[in-house]
């Protein structure tokens, strides 16, 4: 699925699902098998960006799994997305955070040991204070020695959107945006002007939009957040090999209606 140049978004697939309890309903976490499934059905529809984190319990690891299954020309055709800062406690089965220089690297290692080469690493939990610590700053320095190239933040609040935005280092910004969840919209306009990369995730809002409202379709959901023009991935969440398929090519059909639009607006000026 090649976006239009006027738009250059694609469908990326967002991996917490497959790694712990997520989503509004049907929470349960797929076993190996049906997470290897649902991977390889991503990659013969043409997903082609995959994104998960340590805190996603046992996402990054099954993805390794994934991975190591490919040529190395399949591999390279792929931009895997992690993120540092939050963590998992495998005893107590939930994330924590911890934004030391030691538990960063420590937590780099590990997603580098389960995943290979990482294309976009984000910092996870972000906060203003953590965005001008010095541990993040050394620990940018470590994942560069690493070979990853592409920094970005995953951030819930606009103060430190607004940061991120301003500091060049920041090639990607994620968050989520919806048309129930409006906080970013700004933020994804700042952003896109300063020629960043965007992550939009939560196009359904973990599902809730669709169960509370029967009648919206998921095109029209992926149509909403196209309206704004940016470069960048809009992040599905889902488990079901099935219902990626439909998100696909909503997608896709999204896409398609968009540029369409877009098109008429440049032929009527």
């Amino acid at each position: 699925m090649t976006p239009p140049a006027a738009q250059r978004v694609e469908f990326g697939l967002g991996l917490i699902g497959i790694g712990k309890p997520w989503g509004f309903a049907h929470a349960e976490v797929p076993d190996e098998r049906q997470a290897l499934t649902l991977l390889e059905k991503a990659f013969a529809l043409g997903v082609r960006y995959f994104d998960t984190a340590p805190s996603y319990g046992v996402s990054e690891e099954r993805l390794g799994h994934f991975l190591a299954g490919l040529t190395a020309g399949e591999r390279s055709a792929l931009r895997i997305a992690s993120k540092f800062g939050e963590h998992w406690d495998t005893a107590k089965a939930e994330p924590f955070v911890d934004h030391s220089l030691d538990a960063l690297r420590r937590s780099l290692d590990g997603s580098v040991a389960r995943l290979g080469r990482i294309d976009i690493l984000q910092l996870h939990k972000t906060t203003p204070e953590v965005l001008a610590s010095g541990d993040l700053a050394r620990a940018w320095e470590y994942a560069a020695t690493l070979g990853i190239a592409g920094f970005g933040a995953s951030v819930s609040d606009l103060a430190s959107a607004g940061l991120a935005i301003d500091d060049p280092a920041y090639g990607t910004l994620q968050f989520p945006y919806n048309a129930a969840q409006q906080t970013f919209a700004g933020v994804l306009d700042r952003a896109s002007a300063r020629g960043m990369k965007i992550a939009v995730n939560r196009p359904f809002g973990m599902g809730r939009m669709l169960y509370e409202n029967r009648q919206l379709s998921k095109s029209d959901a992926f149509g909403f957040i196209l309206e704004k023009r940016f470069e960048g991935v809009v992040l599905s969440g889902t488990k079901s090999p099935e219902h990626l398929e439909e998100n696909w090519r909503a997608f896709g059909e999204a896409l398609a209606r968009r540029a369409r639009q877009i098109l008429a607006a440049d032929e009527r000026r």
